[in-house]
């Protein structure tokens, strides 16, 4: 777990995050007073942010609520399809390409192709057209809409990772955090995020105490579970992790995410020689970033050499023009997080009590609205 450090840098830039912390305060205190407007929408609407730039492993939480709801609820999922190439209002299909709709939508649908899946900068508008849809929508999950207060959800879950936690952390631009610690109040669930599997109860207390959490708030630590390697590309071959082990081969992480530190260490378990690549969150591959993995991949001097890449990074590499080459030797990870202490039924418990409570053909529901 990160501690606070004040570098040169964080220094330097720290007048500006007080600058900027005016600004995002001032704007939580315009919809604290009723000059901005939340709309609160009448049916079950989920949300699921952060308050940190970075990975905080939000994919992987709206999958896991996909999980839970999809078997007993009509579901859907809303994003902004963050870097995607259009602007629209769109809902997505599983062959839908991810600069259309954003790389994180485009795992979702693919993974879960019978739920809607749509994208909407303005999630306001986002949910009305999905109230528009023929097909009868029980529950919308919002995906990364923390700091989006024009919609009032009725359960908001924020993520936090273990390894920065946001008293250890500054407001943007000296640190990573897009609203001040104070914000933590609009949360109805804390997950405390990436925890290790070992986490001593002493270190768990002193979390929950630091948190100053309410008591209408419930808090949960989760960790991340890896699955087995996929490839990327359909394959007549496909190889496991035990193959390339055996042969001793090479590992080429390949990265477009905003902390791959996990990842290297999950590619080292597979192999010592390893070799990385890394882009900016979110990246879009090109021609010439192509080039310089096929050159990295030669350069390993190994004919089974192993090309390693996240989920998210696949969703991209698939948009690419990757020739056959490379395609044969790219593999990605997925990942799902599970809960400490046996927590996941009253996880549980909660998402779908409410769910079930606040349904549209719920009669104490249609009572009360």
């Amino acid at each position: 777990m990160q501690k606070r450090r004040y570098t040169f840098k964080v220094l330097l830039l720290f007048p500006f995050s007080v600058l900027y912390g005016a600004v995002v305060g001032m704007r939580n205190l315009f919809f604290e007073w009723g000059f901005l407007n939340s709309v609160e929408f009448k049916l079950p609407v989920i949300s699921v942010g952060n308050i940190t730039v970075g990975g905080t492993g939000k994919t992987p939480q709206v999958e896991y609520l996909v999980r839970l709801l999809d078997s007993e609820f009509s579901l859907a999922c809303l994003s902004r399809g963050y870097k995607r190439k259009t602007r629209q209002f769109l809902i997505a299909d599983p062959d839908t390409p991810a600069h259309m709709i954003g790389d994180e939508p485009r795992q979702i649908k693919k993974k879960f192709p019978g739920i809607i899946m749509a994208v909407d900068r303005n999630r306001v508008n986002g949910i009305r057209q999905l109230l528009k849809l023929r097909d009868h929508v029980d529950v919308i999950l919002l995906d990364d809409a923390f700091q989006h207060r024009y919609v009032k959800p009725g359960r908001s879950i924020l993520l936090i990772d273990y390894n920065r936690m946001i008293k250890e952390d500054f407001l943007l631009p000296a640190g990573r955090l897009r609203e001040p610690v104070s914000a933590i109040k609009r949360a109805d669930i804390i997950l405390v995020t990436k925890s290790p599997d070992r986490l001593k109860p002493i270190e768990m207390r002193n979390i929950v105490k630091n948190m100053e959490i309410g008591l209408h708030q419930h808090l949960f630590f989760t960790k991340v579970q890896y699955g087995n390697i996929r490839p990327v590309f359909d394959l007549s071959d496909p190889r496991d992790e035990a193959h390339f082990k055996t042969l001793k081969a090479p590992v080429l992480l390949v990265t477009g995410i905003a902390n791959p530190r996990p990842m290297r260490k999950f590619a080292r378990k597979i192999s010592t020689k390893l070799t990385e690549i890394r882009f900016p969150d979110h990246h879009a591959y090109r021609k010439k970033d192509i080039t310089r993995i096929e050159k990295a991949l030669s350069d390993t001097g190994h004919p089974d050499t192993l090309v390693l890449t996240t989920e998210k990074d696949a969703m991209r590499l698939q948009d690419a023009d990757v020739p056959q080459s490379l395609q044969e030797h790219l593999y990605y990870v997925p990942i799902e997080i599970d809960f400490l202490n046996d927590d996941r039924d009253e996880f549980d418990k909660i998402i779908l009590n409410y769910v079930r409570n606040n349904k549209r053909d719920n009669i104490l529901y249609k009572e009360a609205n």
